[in-house]
């Protein structure tokens, strides 16, 4: 659909019209009638906040999601800014105390995608090759900057492309895939996420651990609470976007040396670092962290959590507003290697959660820290509880530094088929 056709052009009417989607969804997820109880049991809130967006785009035609121009600000700005928010009421220790478990499914989430493309690309090309005839010999190629794209991020999306010369109509195409594919899972997750109990009883998982902090930085946030005034929302804001424009500062400042030495980073296979996004999140993080040891901890007491929340939100949505469910209907071949790859990479990450009793917890953000990255990473923890945002962020942090080397290893063997 051409960008004119769409209902809704202003930038601010689309805004508006997330807003408004968004307070309709909490609205009604907070009642306590028996239908709309029922309702958001069987769809997390979390959920429709990324969905319904994605059906303005097509086929009710009413924004150009994919364009606009609010997604970019909202990951510039609020995510960096949620993050601070959400760090602001850390419990390092507790997150140490969630133990290896969480470093664990991370890595098997890592090798479910470098198993998973050899493993698509051989089940579509010898059982349904009518499927793939027109991708060419070059097919691998473009799985590659899949495999970088779900392992680490669009730095490694991007380095994986200059590695194997990627075809740019391939290159595009297998862009669609990425997005498409990634953002029903991360759906299925934000699903799974809503019924964390039956797949923890399934898994026989030991939750304690996590309970323990939940309930640490509950009582926490309940001893320090109180109204806040206008001086003191005013004081939060500076403190959150002051970080995060003390992050975009330092990012400038250091982008252009690391693009000078670009090529010598890209052959250590540490394209990430080239990435402004990386060190935006990375140093946003890494402050929000400081800040949690300073008297701005306290500023949980008047909601800085329940910011951070809001900006999620918002952001789920502008994510959401980007998927054209149209381009699964033109690119089904594909979308079928993508299908089957992300199935191997489920029964991976859910065979090593039922064989070390990992909580469902880890396996969602363990798998989204390699699938999303850090722009969704902490989106998925924060639906299990806002606590819990910053562990999807170190996670994705990892799947920066591996990306490009898991991608290699699984372009290899794809090259092999």
């Amino acid at each position: 659909m051409e960008s004119n056709n769409f209902l809704i052009q202003n930038e601010a009417g689309v805004l508006a019209l997330l807003l408004v989607t968004l307070a309709v969804i909490l609205y009604t997820s907070s009642l306590s009638t028996p239908f709309w109880k029922k309702f958001y049991t069987i769809f997390p809130a979390l959920l429709l906040c990324y969905f319904i967006p994605a059906l303005y785009n097509w086929p009710l035609g009413l924004i150009d999601g994919q364009n606009a121009k609010i997604y970019p600000i909202a990951r510039d700005y609020f995510l960096p800014a949620s993050l601070v928010l959400l760090c602001l009421s850390i419990d390092m220790k507790g997150i140490l105390s969630l133990g290896p478990k969480a470093l664990i499914m991370f890595l098997a989430a890592t090798v479910g995608v470098i198993l998973g493309g050899p493993i698509a690309l051989i089940t579509v090309k010898y059982f349904f090759p009518e499927l793939i005839s027109s991708a060419g010999s070059d097919l691998w190629k473009g799985m590659s900057a899949i495999a970088g794209s779900w392992i680490g991020g669009s730095a490694n999306q991007t380095a994986m492309r200059e590695i194997y010369n990627v075809p740019q109509d391939l290159f595009g195409t297998m862009l669609i895939v990425d997005v498409i594919v990634a953002n029903f899972w991360m759906a299925l997750l934000l699903y799974g996420a809503g019924k964390t109990q039956k797949i923890d009883k399934w898994l026989k998982a030991d939750t304690s651990a996590i309970e323990a902090l939940k309930l640490k930085t509950g009582q926490y946030r309940l001893s320090i609470e109180k109204n806040p005034g206008t001086l003191d929302i005013v004081l939060m804001l500076a403190v959150t976007f002051g970080i995060v424009g003390v992050s975009h500062l330092i990012t400038a400042a250091i982008m252009p040396y690391l693009k000078a030495n670009g090529a010598v980073l890209t052959s250590w296979r540490l394209s990430a670092l080239v990435s402004g996004f990386f060190w935006i999140v990375v140093i946003a993080t890494t402050l929000g962290v400081i800040a949690s040891f300073t008297p701005a901890k306290k500023l949980e007491g008047i909601g800085a959590s329940k910011w951070g929340s809001v900006f999620i939100y918002i952001l789920v949505t502008t994510i959401g507003m980007q998927m054209n469910l149209k381009e699964v209907f033109q690119h089904l071949g594909l979308f079928a290697i993508g299908i089957i790859w992300m199935m191997v990479h489920a029964l991976i990450i859910f065979g090593v959660a039922r064989w070390i009793k990992a909580p469902f917890f880890f396996v969602a953000v363990g798998s989204q820290a390699n699938i999303g990255g850090a722009a969704s990473a902490p989106i998925v923890a924060s639906a299990f509880d806002v606590a819990l945002a910053p562990v999807g962020v170190l996670l994705a942090v990892l799947g920066y530094a591996l990306g490009t080397y898991g991608g290699i290893v699984c372009a290899q063997l794809m090259q092999i088929i």
